[in-house]
């Protein structure tokens, strides 16, 4: 009864209009699905774990597919369309500093250009269309780290991964601009990263690599409290001690299936993304977010997870 009582004080806290959900019946997804968080206290709330914790789908690169490139607004639509999403996406430098969305550091393999981004200006790469992963030229355009904030208001929460070389302060800039820290969180891959982030925004939400306890209480030395922090625990199950440990702390975990995993499921059946959950995951970042947000879906349901 306790437990009740406190999962219903959660659900009041945050409020049915802090995130709606909306299931659709046939196939899992929904049809008009968004998650849309009107304060980063909101985002805190969401992203605290407790028994009845919203399990999600993260859209590797934004979830490219045939016609829909990688990192391009047009595919984080296509994609959101179908089912509440976290969108992880990349972002790069041009040569006039501008935050743009791309994951190589040349153009070759996703777009009509060649050579460096970084050797390119915004102009130079507008021209550019973008290709998808089968090399297919779409008719879309790279677009801005400005234009896809723009976009995702109301509708997704970012992971951010700033590639090597990008100033981190602007990216942090451009997410204050934009009022998105409470749908966008920073992706970092060690404890001096995140400790960055912290000081140049307190209030962001960071995706810091956890892989064991001594990890967080680094962060924690660093000033980080726990529900700034999403773990990523890695790209392979971790040991259920430690989804234990951090759940205690509030702490979600995300499990890269990107992979080894995305192939398991592929070869073995999608169940697998259900019984990652049930294991203890929280967040699955894949490759194959259609197939691991059916079984997301239906884990929803079976839980009677709805609105938040």
């Amino acid at each position: 009864m306790k437990r009740l009582y406190l999962s219903l004080l959660w659900l009041l806290s945050i409020g049915i209009s802090a995130c709606s959900l909306t299931e659709a019946t046939g196939n899992g997804y929904s049809e008009a699905s968004k998650i849309a968080l009107s304060s980063v206290e909101d985002l805190y709330r969401f992203m605290t774990y407790s028994d009845r914790r919203v399990p999600l789908v993260s859209a590797h690169r934004g979830g490219p597919e045939p016609g829909y490139p990688e990192n391009a607004i047009e595919t984080f639509q296509h994609s959101a369309n179908k089912q509440p999403l976290i969108i992880e996406c990349d972002i790069a430098l041009t040569k006039d500093s501008v935050l743009v969305m791309m994951h190589d550091d040349k153009l070759d393999r996703t777009t009509t250009g060649k050579g460096l981004l970084s050797n390119h200006t915004l102009a130079e790469l507008k021209a550019l269309k973008l290709k998808d992963n089968e090399g297919k030229v779409t008719s879309f355009k790279i677009p801005t780290l400005d234009d896809v904030l723009k976009w995702g208001k109301g509708k997704v929460i970012f992971t951010l991964d700033i590639k090597r070389g990008v100033p981190m302060d602007l990216v942090v800039d451009a997410v204050k601009r934009h009022q998105a820290a409470s749908y966008s969180v920073i992706i970092t891959y060690n404890a001096t990263q995140a400790a960055q982030v912290h000081q140049l925004a307190p209030d962001l939400m960071i995706s810091a690599s956890i892989r064991k306890m001594d990890d967080l209480l680094r962060l924690n030395d660093y000033g980080i409290p726990d529900n700034r922090l999403l773990a990523f625990v890695g790209v392979s199950e971790p040991e259920p001690s430690l989804y234990k440990r951090l759940h205690e702390h509030g702490i979600m975990c995300i499990l890269g299936t990107m992979g080894n995993l995305d192939k398991r499921a592929e070869s073995r059946g999608d169940g697998l993304y259900y019984q990652l959950i049930e294991r203890g995951a929280d967040i699955l970042s894949t490759d194959r977010h259609n197939e691991a947000g059916v079984q997301l879906a239906k884990y929803r349901k079976d839980h009677q997870i709805r609105a938040y």
